[in-house]
């Protein structure tokens, strides 16, 4: 069996950012660092809006089957 062997973290970053410099060039590689990352909802939300779209009928016919 083969161990993998993972590159120390700081080799990572280097070998990411050159990777990406050259891929991207200096702006969009600074541009891609800084995306700001879209806000998860809170979970108690997530699970309301999801519920409010459910057909009851339908729902529990699928989880436990025709009436």
């Amino acid at each position: 069996m083969n161990t993998v062997q993972y590159l120390p973290a700081e080799d990572l970053i280097e070998r990411g950012l050159e990777a990406l410099m050259q891929a991207l060039g200096p702006v969009e590689t600074m541009r891609f660092l800084t995306l700001s990352q879209p806000k998860r909802l809170e979970a108690v939300k997530r699970h309301q809006q999801w519920q409010a779209t459910l057909e009851q009928k339908e729902f529990f016919d699928q989880i436990f089957g025709p009436e």
